[in-house]
């Protein structure tokens, strides 16, 4: 059979609409009920409107196949997506790794331009940092 199985149950909501088009007689309940089957739609088509097997079949491989363009339609739109996603998450973090690399460097040139007001700026926070720890655990 060519009607694609997975994309018709895919699609089945679009689908559905355009069978109820196309065929009127056709309730909800009908095609919910043949929604798990090629095999039971066609016959179920077939037994409602009298069309032949054959004319029901191209439909539904028609519908498939739409439906089948629609999806990798929407997949390379994805793949689109993401390749885009992933060169400005790179771009982030080679800016990020640039920024570090440019802090780290100002930072020892500091450092090594002025050594003693660096050890006193060190000793400092790591003195304020104890502070606030101690009185953070004490508190508890």
């Amino acid at each position: 059979m060519a009607v694609n199985q997975q994309t018709l149950e895919g699609n089945w909501n679009e689908i559905k609409g355009k069978l109820h088009e196309r065929w009127g007689q056709l309730s909800q309940d009908d095609l919910q009920k043949a929604r798990g089957s090629v095999d039971q739609l066609v016959g179920m088509i077939q037994r409602k409107t009298g069309e032949a097997r054959e004319r029901v079949e191209q439909y539904l491989s028609e519908l498939t196949a739409n439906g089948g363009a629609g999806i990798g339609r929407v997949a390379e739109a994805v793949r689109g997506y993401a390749s885009t996603a992933a060169e400005s998450v790179e771009d982030a973090r080679a800016r990020a790794a640039e920024a570090m690399r440019g802090g780290y460097m100002q930072t020892e040139r500091m450092i090594q331009q002025r050594p003693m007001e660096s050890l006193a700026v060190g000793f400092g926070a790591g003195l304020i940092t104890g502070v606030i720890i101690g009185l953070v655990l004490r508190s508890r």
